[in-house]
């Protein structure tokens, strides 16, 4: 028996829900909530304890979530995907300015709440709630994202935005204050790190306002920060695996060297074994082609220089020398990247 309840909450989560659907009827027909009755009513929805072992910090200002809103700039065609809807006090009015919204709440109560706040109204029929988990759940197609996200998953639920296909418009989010600032921070300042680039280079990012803790139900223990992020449309010419590979390496040590960072024997061996995959890899298509001749030659000439010297040569170039990862911009990593691979040198 116990089985077979967990397969059928399983079968739940992911499952689209609307104000109408038979399988929110079921729930809503289960008649409570953590103990207490359904009410019903929107004032309802704001008795809910907030479960913030989840990170779950509802938004009672309307003020606040009319600005995020308006900022958001939605048209009337567009579709919104909102991640974490709560009791739904973002939903509604975002419900009035768009074509409709789809919303993935994680917790089940809430969906059971965002669906109340609609039912036997006009704006019924143009939500449709996803029950479960924003970071492992398929995105459909959506113009523009609103989101309150918890600290938890805001750096996965970025990249997972950035990545996402086709390119939306914007994306309007409430972060707590620091990471906020680290995804708009420039080289020498303190929060600069591997996220801000790595954000800088997929996307424009503004900071649009300030949030105080006593702007939520529960108050949090920090500030937040609202941000629009507009992908780069097309995206930049790069192969991000690599990018990110060398990025990653280089902010692990930001203040020390460029050299004293690169010519340690972990990572002298690691883009050793890179190398020979890649030189590997090029043989195999050439001999698939039948293109062997120069580009076989120009991949023996590479790979007669050790890896050390290889770097030495790079971080030896006057643009480089006594250069720390904390202090370049994006154009000084694009230029770094491509002067290792010009020679022969992968970071993934």
């Amino acid at each position: 028996m116990a089985k077979s309840k967990k397969s059928a909450h399983r079968s739940t989560l992911n499952a689209p829900y609307n104000a109408a659907s038979s399988a929110y009827t079921a729930k809503r027909n289960q008649g409570t909530d953590g103990g207490r009755k359904s009410t019903g009513t929107a004032s309802g929805a704001n008795l809910i304890a907030p479960n913030t072992s989840i990170g779950q910090h509802f938004l009672k200002n309307p003020a606040v979530v009319n600005s995020i809103v308006m900022k958001a700039a939605i048209h009337p065609t567009d579709v919104v995907l909102e991640i974490g809807p709560g009791t739904g006090n973002m939903t509604i009015p975002l419900l009035e300015k768009s074509k409709s919204v789809i919303a993935i709440e994680y917790d089940s109560r809430m969906v059971r709440e965002v669906l109340k706040r609609v039912e036997g109204t006009p704006m019924e029929r143009k939500l449709q709630v996803i029950q479960g988990d924003a970071i492992k759940t398929s995105w459909p197609f959506f113009d523009v994202m609103v989101a309150n996200v918890p600290y938890q998953i805001s750096s996965g639920l970025v990249f997972k935005l950035l990545s996402h296909r086709p390119l939306f418009r914007c994306a309007v989010m409430m972060f707590q204050e620091e990471f906020a600032l680290r995804l708009t921070a420039k080289p020498g300042e303190a929060l600069y790190c591997r996220l801000s680039v790595n954000v800088q280079l997929l996307a424009k990012v503004d900071q649009l306002l300030k949030v105080g803790k006593n702007n939520f139900r529960p108050p949090p223990k920090v500030e937040s920060r609202v941000v629009r992020i507009e992908p780069r449309n097309p995206p930049p010419p790069v192969n991000f695996v690599e990018w990110d590979g060398m990025v990653r390496l280089l902010f692990n040590r930001k203040n020390k060297t460029l050299r004293s960072v690169l010519l340690t024997k972990p990572t002298i061996k690691m883009l050793e074994e890179n190398r020979r995959t890649h030189l590997s890899l090029a043989r195999e298509e050439n001999k698939g082609n039948n293109k062997q001749g120069v580009a076989m030659d120009d991949d023996e000439e590479v790979s007669d220089k050790s890896i050390e010297q290889i770097i030495e040569e790079v971080v030896g170039k006057d643009e480089w020398v006594g250069k720390r990862s904390s202090k370049l911009d994006l154009d000084d990593f694009l230029s770094l990247l491509a002067d290792f691979n010009s020679r022969g040198i992968h970071f993934a």
